[in-house]
Order: C-alpha cells, then sequence, then structure tokens
C-alpha cells in the first residue's frame, strides 16, 4: 500500500500571487465608486428640485400673466435669451448691455473690499497684540459696527460728491467690520507660547508678525475675508439702486420702474450666481491656509 502523500503544486501564474498592496487598492477603489454613486444621487436630487421648483413657479404664476408683472418661467427665459443676446451692447451711456452692469458692480466690490482688507488686517493685528490700544478703540468699533452700511452712503455723498466713490465708500465700511473683528479674534487665539518662545529667540517685531502672528491668525483672517465679501455683495445691489450709474442694483431698479419683472429674475438669478462664485474663490483660498 502506498503511503505517498500528494503536495500543494506552487502557482506559477503571476495573477495568482498575492500582492501586499492589494487591500489599499481595493479601499481606493470602493471609496471612488462611492464618490461617483454620491455624485450621481446628488445630480439626481438637484434635477428633481429644480424641476419641482420650476413646476410650483409655473402653478404659481398661472393666470397672473395678465399685466405682465407676474414673471412667468417661460416669460423670463425668453428674458434670459435676449439679455445674453445683448449682453455686450455698449450703445451710449445709458444703453449697454448687462454685462458692463455686471462688470461695474464687481469693480465697485473689488475696490471697497480691497481697501477694507488693506486697513483692517493690520490694524486687526495691532489691536489683537496690545491690550492698551484694543481698549482704546474698542468703544469707536462696538458702535460704528453695527451700524448698517447704507446709513454711510448720505454721509459718503455729501462728503465725496461722487456716486461711484460713494458706492465704493459704501463696500468699504460694509468689509471693514468683519476682517477687523475676525482677525482681533485671530490674534488672540494663538498660543502665548508661541510669541515667548519666539521673544527667548531673540527675534525682531518683524520676524515675529510674518513668521509666527501673521501664519498662526491666517484661518481666521480668511474667514473674515470670506464673510466680508458676501457682505459687500449683498449690499452694492441696494447702494446702487440709490447712487444710480452702471450697475446691478441700478439695472434691477430701472426694469422695476419699466414694471419688466422677468428681467428681474434673470438678474437675481445673475446675482446670486456671481456671489456664489465669489464666496467660492476665498472658500478656495481657505483650503490653501495650512492646518494647525
Amino acid at each position: 500500500m502506498s503511503t505517498q502523500t500528494t503536495q500543494p503544486a506552487e502557482t506559477t501564474d503571476p495573477t495568482q500571487q498575492p500582492r501586499a498592496h492589494s487591500a489599499p487598492e481595493a479601499l481606493q477603489q470602493r471609496a471612488k465608486a462611492q464618490r461617483t454613486r454620491d455624485r450621481i444621487q446628488t445630480t439626481g436630487l438637484f434635477v428633481i428640485f429644480f424641476l419641482g421648483f420650476i413646476g410650483i413657479w409655473h402653478l404659481a404664476t398661472t393666470g397672473l400673466d395678465d399685466g405682465g408683472l407676474a414673471p412667468t418661467p417661460g416669460a423670463t427665459w425668453e428674458r434670459l435669451l435676449e439679455m445674453l443676446g445683448t449682453a455686450f451692447l455698449l450703445d451710449g451711456p445709458n444703453n449697454v448691455g448687462i454685462f458692463y452692469h455686471l462688470l461695474a458692480s464687481i469693480q465697485r466690490v473689488l475696490l471697497g473690499f480691497g481697501l477694507a482688507a488693506l486697513i483692517a488686517v493690520p490694524l486687526g493685528l495691532l489691536l489683537g497684540t496690545s491690550r492698551v490700544i484694543h481698549d482704546g478703540m474698542d468703544p469707536f468699533i462696538q458702535i460704528l459696527r453695527p451700524v448698517s452700511p447704507l446709513a454711510w452712503l448720505p454721509l459718503g455723498l455729501a462728503l465725496l460728491r461722487d456716486s461711484q466713490m460713494t458706492a465704493i465708500f459704501v463696500i468699504f465700511m460694509a468689509a471693514l467690520w468683519p476682517i477687523l473683528v475676525s482677525t482681533i479674534d485671530g490674534v488672540r487665539r494663538v498660543n502665548p507660547l508661541f510669541l515667548d518662545l519666539a521673544r527667548s529667540l531673540e527675534t525682531d517685531t518683524k520676524t515675529r508678525v510674518f513668521k509666527v502672528l501673521l501664519p498662526a491668525t491666517l484661518p481666521a483672517i480668511v474667514t473674515g475675508l470670506r464673510t466680508a465679501l458676501s457682505t459687500a455683495w449683498l449690499v452694492i445691489v441696494a447702494a446702487e439702486m440709490i447712487v444710480g450709474g452702471r450697475g446691478m442694483g441700478h439695472f434691477v431698479w430701472n426694469e422695476w420702474n419699466a414694471l419688466n419683472t422677468p428681467s428681474i429674475v434673470v438678474a437675481i438669478v445673475i446675482i446670486g450666481g456671481v456671489g456664489f462664485l465669489l464666496d467660492r474663490s476665498i472658500a478656495q483660498l481657505q483650503r490653501l491656509v495650512p492646518k494647525s
């Protein structure tokens, strides 16, 4: 009787060899598949919500279009196509396309926002590091900060005597306080040990500010910038309704005077879309901030 035992044959096929990195690859594949499913579900829900919104909009305005005041979906779509077709029209100072109104608003917001950032960030660093100066200026900040930016508009017209500069001034006042308060708060949250260590190394003030204080405060500054830019974009429409000239606010007010409500709906969509893009731009900047 034979006692020979059968030994398992060695596998020579390379596809049968175990691979050490198969588990991470499988996890990556599952994660990628899950992200794809999430995107499909998100897109599907967006389409459903959008169609539902259009349906409710249509039902709410059905039968109310007799006087032209009800902005029905169909009339709004036709007006959107007309506005896109004449977006770059430039026929004199008063007959311009929607692109130039949008460009004027963006320019005012960026100028006012930029000036506010240039002043608020250094001032916030100073007030955050000096308790004496902060306590001396804090009553002014607390009184002026809650004031609506539009309340500064008559004063701007009286002092600057220029509608364009007044609109920029109003944006400046709207953006100044969020950046300033957020920067002060960011400085206060910096670990004192970092500054003490820098002083023990006998670093000068410039090095402490640019190498220690500013990087540690950057997340709070970016948060303030994001809030300030959103606020500035909210305020510009109301300010332009008053100061006139080109701009989305002026466009909306003119269309209301002409009782052209579909144009107002199109303008609202454009204003919201641009505001979303501005917010996303600052959000991308926030991603560049190193995590503490």
